[in-house]
């Protein structure tokens, strides 16, 4: 009986475990705070990196320079008309410094539901333009580019 017991618990215990080791991170509209619906996602984007990337949060992509190349393109196309080739702020605020409108983009979650999701004003979801990993690679130029105080970056820690 005891047996029974101690094995009835362990294996309670593995699977607590197991589930925590593949939870995934909830992602939130950055305005209302309700939950994404990640069914809106254009296709294309369910990669590895993606798939890493709802693990915990981080974006794979940070300092890697061929997918940053990607994601200025990307940034360039879809992005710059409002914020600047430079990131400096145009119609929308710049995005190079430590200043953010919405502080949850000081970390890559957050970019991330700002950039699906949408914000005030003039930011709509761009998930009608771009696929979940090509948001990851426009997030690694942003970061590429950031001329703020580096002990505010919560994406580097």
């Amino acid at each position: 009986m005891k047996l029974t017991r101690l094995l009835a618990g362990i294996l309670a215990g593995t699977a607590l475990i197991s589930t925590a080791a593949h939870a995934e991170i909830t992602l939130r509209n950055a305005i209302t705070g309700e939950q994404l619906d990640m069914s809106f996602a254009k296709k294309g984007g369910d990669t590895e990196a993606f798939k890493q990337f709802m693990q915990d949060g981080k974006n794979p992509y940070n300092g890697n320079e061929e997918v940053i190349a990607e994601g200025e393109s990307l940034y360039m196309t879809g992005c710059s008309g409002c914020h600047g080739h430079e990131a400096e702020g145009k119609l929308g605020p710049a995005l190079a410094d430590d200043y953010w409108t919405y502080p949850s983009g000081e970390t890559d979650k957050g970019l991330f539901e700002i950039l699906f999701g949408g914000a005030q004003g003039m930011m709509g979801p761009q998930y009608v333009n771009f696929n979940t990993d090509e948001m990851l690679k426009i997030m690694a130029f942003i970061r590429s580019i950031y001329t703020g105080d580096t002990s505010k970056a919560k994406w580097l820690k």
